[in-house]
């Protein structure tokens, strides 16, 4: 599918991680009215975002699975769920939690529950949705995405698939999937450098 065959209006727009640049790239140009699951959380490898979604969820941020690990940025701990591999660094703060207790707990896990239920809910009822995934990922992790996706979302979605790769600009590869776009984009900074480049993408592209 090609990038401007994604332009259009849509129910609701999710990140579906690698990092947290989909998200800021979102709220940047104005379509992140609320936080979806995976916003803040480091989710490196697909496999384990797709087996997140396939099992809706089931025991994701559980107290048992959650491994402390050390600190983030001076100000937060860096936390790990070990059931999908997913780490946080922005929900439980020094300043209520120590690198042996979590006593921030309920809150954190009731805030994920919410957004949880917000996702599954648009899962079954909005017409038109939007993910975004960065990060790098093989044809069968796509495959298995796309699959699974299909399954989850009631009515019609596409998905645009980010690779930071050594490039100069950014490049539209070829996918097979018609509802899926996948781009390059230049490797160096991605926080902040290729503003310009996410602005092309998501101009055009609304929520209604």
């Amino acid at each position: 599918m090609k990038l401007a065959q994604i332009k259009g209006n849509y129910d609701a727009i999710f990140s579906l991680g690698d990092h947290c640049t989909p998200s800021i790239q979102l709220e940047k140009n104005k379509l992140r009215p609320y936080s979806g699951v995976l916003d803040w959380l480091i989710s490196l490898n697909l496999s384990d975002v797709n087996r997140l979604l396939k099992n809706r969820f089931q025991g994701f941020m559980e107290l048992a699975n959650l491994k402390i690990i050390g600190t983030a940025y001076g100000k937060n701990l860096l936390v790990l769920d070990e059931a999908y591999q997913l780490s946080s660094n922005h929900d439980f703060f020094t300043s209520k939690n120590t690198l042996h207790e979590l006593t921030a707990y309920p809150e954190v896990k009731a805030k994920y529950d919410r957004r949880v239920q917000r996702f599954m809910e648009k899962m079954n009822t909005a017409h038109h949705l939007l993910f975004i995934r960065c990060g790098n990922h093989t044809k069968e992790q796509v495959d298995e995405l796309h699959a699974i996706l299909s399954e989850l979302v009631t009515h019609d979605y596409r998905l645009i698939l980010v690779k930071h790769s050594p490039v100069q600009q950014m490049i539209e590869t070829r996918c097979t999937y018609d509802n899926v776009c996948t781009l390059e984009l230049p490797m160096d900074n991605i926080l902040t450098a290729n503003d310009h480049w996410w602005k092309e993408i998501l101009d055009g592209i609304h929520i209604v």
